[in-house]
């Protein structure tokens, strides 16, 4: 079982690290720019909705993306008190150099398991992450950001 979780973790890490590598960004904020992209004009409300993280962390995500020129944060919406966001040429060109998955091995292979299985994970999982005296709220924060 402990050689599982290694395999797993590693497989992890080392995509992870081929995205950083050809990125020059963390695979967080890869994700983030993917999903800008996919979804022009998004507020970071919303991104941080689909990406499952907290809205602090998405706009921490947002603002090294307007910073490294990869995206625009405009307030041309009716409501000038949010943000829309749009990628920009550069942060397209970024997501061509990138391998996907871009939110990650781990979320698209879970993505592809069925509801049974995922269900049967769910419980082991819980115990094993109490066993550990883990803090729950660390699961708000993306592997790709540590």
């Amino acid at each position: 079982m402990l050689r599982q979780f290694r395999i797993l973790f590693n497989a992890v890490k080392a995509h992870l690290q081929q995205v950083e590598r050809r990125a020059g960004a963390s695979g967080a904020q890869v994700w983030a720019l993917h999903v800008i992209q996919a979804c022009p004009g998004i507020g970071v409300s919303e991104l941080a909705q689909a990406m499952d993280i907290r809205q602090p962390t998405a706009s921490i995500f947002v603002k090294a993306l307007v910073g490294q020129g990869l995206v625009d944060a405009r307030r041309d919406g009716p409501d000038r008190r949010t943000v829309q966001l749009h990628v920009l040429p550069r942060g397209l060109a970024l997501l061509r150099r990138v391998p996907g998955p871009y939110q990650g091995v781990l979320p698209e292979a879970l993505a592809a398991l069925d509801a049974r299985t995922l269900n049967s994970l769910e419980k082991p999982l819980g115990q094993l992450i109490q066993r550990l005296g883990a803090d729950p709220r660390q699961g708000d924060v993306p592997l790709a950001d540590r």
